[in-house]
C-alpha cells in the first residue's frame, strides 16, 4: 500500500513553517518530512488565504513579510497547491451529516475527500468528524488516525 497524500490543517502548516514543533507528535513531524521528499504534502489555497487573514488581523506573527512566508513555505517543503475548484467549492457546503459552519474547516475537508488525501490537524471538530469516516484524518498531537 502506498503512503498517504497529507494536507495540512493551516494551524499545522503555520507550525511546521515557523518550527513550533514542540506542540506536534514526533510520529506527526516524520510523516510530514517523508512526505515532503515523496512530493505527498498538500496546502489547500484556503490555507494561505487563513495565513494572510490572522497575520493581517495581527492574531499572528510570521517571520517575514506575507507574500515572502507563503512562497518560501510552499518551496522550502516541496509543497503542492490544492486549489479550490468548482466542485471542491460546492461539495464543502454539502459535507455528509456534518453541521459546523467554518467555511475554512469545510473547504479543507472537501479538499482532503477529493484529493483522497489524510488532513493532518489537531482541531477537535474535525477529528471527531473523521470518526463517522466521511474524511481521513490524523491528529497532529497524537497521530491517532481514522481511515
Amino acid at each position: 500500500m502506498s503512503e498517504p497524500v497529507l494536507l495540512l490543517d493551516t494551524h499545522v502548516w503555520i507550525w511546521i513553517v515557523e518550527g513550533v514543533n514542540g506542540k506536534l507528535s514526533p510520529s506527526c513531524l516524520d510523516s510530514v518530512r517523508a512526505a515532503t521528499g515523496d512530493r505527498r504534502l498538500l496546502i489547500s489555497v484556503i490555507s494561505i488565504w487563513e495565513v494572510a487573514n490572522l497575520e493581517a488581523k495581527g492574531r499572528i506573527s510570521l517571520s517575514m513579510e506575507c507574500h515572502a512566508w507563503v512562497h518560501q513555505a510552499l518551496t522550502q517543503y516541496d509543497i503542492d497547491l490544492a486549489e479550490l475548484s468548482p466542485e471542491i467549492a460546492i461539495d464543502s457546503t454539502r459535507l455528509p451529516d456534518y453541521a459546523h459552519g467554518d467555511p475554512a474547516d469545510r473547504i479543507l475537508m472537501a479538499t482532503a475527500r477529493h484529493r483522497n488525501a489524510t488532513l493532518v490537524t489537531g482541531d477537535r471538530r474535525i477529528l471527531e468528524y473523521a470518526r463517522s469516516h466521511h474524511v481521513r484524518a490524523v491528529n497532529a498531537f497524537s497521530q491517532t488516525a481514522w481511515q
